[in-house]
């Protein structure tokens, strides 16, 4: 979800709650796009996070510091000239729009009490942070905007500051039932986008939520709406309105198992199927939200190559195996070629000189079959064309049945490298993924480059009744957890029949809850290529039952002992070592 004018609004009213009447103590720009101030007040000190960045422009209080280049920045200077130990003393919204102006009252070179206003932005590429005077004049601003950049609006010393208007949006916080009718009815689009084009600060998201809570199907022309469904759907924009309003937010972040869908100010009706983690303030939202995101997305920056020398390889092997079933279904004839040799020994006798086909009793299943013939060959010499026949088919079946099983194990152990990378959450656990991959040819080895030490450890729970549960993150840690690490009666936790993790329990010789079994079953599914499906089945079974076969490759075993369950991949309330 962008920042949207409701989520704003939630940062200003924290932002009036903790720092108004503060003073500012530091001024940092640790990036080009970015500052960082420190705000005494109240006798506690906080950190306020200002970035202009065109990718992910923020605003939150903040524990953490960031280091700062050695020589301050020119608007940082400035910036430290004018409002060092200011006292703010106004946040304000204007509108539901996305910007946050700071007044701030200090005294200048005379002496004399004066106040500027420092701006901040927040308009995806189009974030800027901007210092006014208290005439509206732009003293500096931390990216300058010319004429030849935006023809809209110069950002730029000297300027006069206002904000453009580029679309034609009303103000949601103003607007009452008949606004709305006037305002969305109007339009030829689906409802949410109707009414996220028609008012300031409403994202789709939000949009979505207001259609949702009004039980109205978002996908549905606006005109298409009877008077009472425009009545119904007016009246819970407003009360959707009078909560941001009156400042009744509910700072959340959507989970779907680990992994952060969505963050937002308000009560999302429409995810009541996920898991809803609310907070304090919004700050710690964003914080918590862009840092779990931040930490998935380099990951998986980081394991794009290794993931399309996987995908090339799987998608490779899947044509090859393609073609091998379809050599192997000709390969079916092979029997009918050896019957047809054996009929022709057995009445052939009775063939007239250059006969084109024998029609003779199968006394396999009593059926009488047209067996065709070489006119040119004698019946003894037409009986061991099918026998050669049917010796190739079954060389060839041979050999196939031996390739498709080595194909289909080359599968199976890519797609579970595959899972592997999707459960990697830092960069030592794709050191060992990479090292897997050059052991098995996908990637080239460097004669002259050491191998790289190990440092990725498998994840470690704690069952609810105490016992430990660990789970492997790729093939290596798989085989190292159950034959080196477990022993006899603990227990192994896979999922049935797909590319996942094994879960070992250690049970230090105690029989096992039931409690216990459903929360490693758990672990089993969430770390599995079905951990977004609903249920996943697992097999689980006593370490003693499970075998590494001869030549298997990592992470693969066999059993033949053992029970199943169907659980949901849900770990949330399983505690992480």
């Amino acid at each position: 979800m962008a920042l949207d004018g409701i989520v704003i609004a939630n940062i200003v009213k924290d932002l009036n709650d903790y720092l108004l009447n503060g003073r500012i103590y530091k001024i940092a720009q640790p990036e080009n796009d970015e500052l960082l101030l420190t705000i005494k007040n109240n006798r506690e000190q906080y950190r306020l996070l200002l970035s202009a960045s065109a990718s992910l422009p923020l605003v939150y209080l903040t524990s953490e510091n960031k280091p700062s280049p050695m020589t301050a920045p020119n608007f940082c200077m400035l910036l430290r000239k004018h409002l060092s130990n200011g006292r703010i003393v106004s946040i304000t919204q204007p509108g539901l729009e996305r910007i946050i102006n700071f007044q701030i009252e200090h005294l200048n070179e005379l002496g004399d009490l004066c106040r500027k206003t420092l701006i901040v932005e927040i308009m995806g590429k189009h974030s800027n942070i901007i210092f006014c005077n208290d005439e509206d004049m732009i003293i500096d601003s931390i990216k300058h905007i010319s004429g030849q950049v935006s023809s809209v609006r110069e950002v730029l010393p000297g300027r006069t500051y206002f904000i453009p208007e580029t679309q034609q949006k009303s103000d949601p916080l103003s607007a009452g039932p008949e606004d709305f009718e006037k305002n969305v009815l109007s339009k030829p689009v689906p409802l949410s986008k109707a009414i996220y084009t028609s008012y300031t600060g409403i994202s789709p998201l939000a949009a979505e939520e207001i259609c949702f809570r009004a039980s109205l199907d978002s996908g549905l022309p606006a005109s298409a709406l009877t008077p009472d469904e425009m009545l119904h759907l007016s009246h819970t924009f407003v009360r959707f309105m009078d909560d941001v309003r009156n400042g009744e937010f509910e700072p959340a972040i959507i989970y779907n198992g680990k992994d952060p869908v969505e963050f937002s100010s308000i009560r999302l009706s429409q995810y009541a199927d996920l898991k809803t983690v609310t907070f304090s303030s919004i700050s710690e939202v964003l914080e918590t939200y862009y840092s779990e995101k931040n930490t998935l997305t380099r990951i998986r920056q980081k394991s794009v190559d290794l993931r399309k020398i996987v995908q090339t390889a799987l998608e490779r092997n899947r044509k090859k195996l393609e073609l091998q079933l379809k050599q192997m279904k000709d390969t079916e004839k092979k029997d009918k070629y050896r019957i047809y040799g054996e009929l022709i020994n057995t009445y052939g006798y009775s063939l007239q000189d250059n006969a084109k086909s024998l029609e003779a009793v199968n006394y396999y299943d009593g059926e009488t079959i047209n067996i065709p013939l070489d006119p040119d060959l004698t019946p003894l010499e037409n009986a061991k064309k099918y026998f050669d026949r049917y010796n190739k088919l079954k060389r060839t079946y041979e050999a196939l049945s031996k390739l498709i099983q080595e194909t289909e194990e080359e599968i199976r152990h890519l797609e579970s490298i595959s899972t592997a990378l999707d459960i990697a959450l830092a960069e030592e656990d794709l050191v060992q993924l990479k090292e897997e991959l050059m052991d098995y040819g996908y990637i080239r080895r460097k004669h002259t480059a050491k191998k790289t030490k190990i440092t990725s450890k498998p994840f470690h729970y704690i069952s609810s009744d105490g016992y430990h549960m660990y789970v492997g993150k790729n093939n290596f840690q798989n085989d190292e957890l159950t034959f080196k690490f477990a022993i006899g009666e603990d227990w192994w936790f896979h999922a049935k029949g797909i590319p996942g993790s094994h879960v070992i329990v250690k049970t230090n010789g105690d029989k096992l809850p039931d409690r216990t079994f459903e929360e490693a079953g758990r672990l089993a599914a969430y770390y599995s290529s079905g951990r977004n499906g609903q249920k996943v089945e697992i097999d689980y079974t006593e370490k003693k039952n499970v075998k590494k076969p001869g030549g298997g490759k990592p992470g693969f075993v066999v059993y033949y002992t053992n029970y199943s369950l169907m659980i949901d991949p849900d770990i949330s309330g399983i505690q992480q070592v």
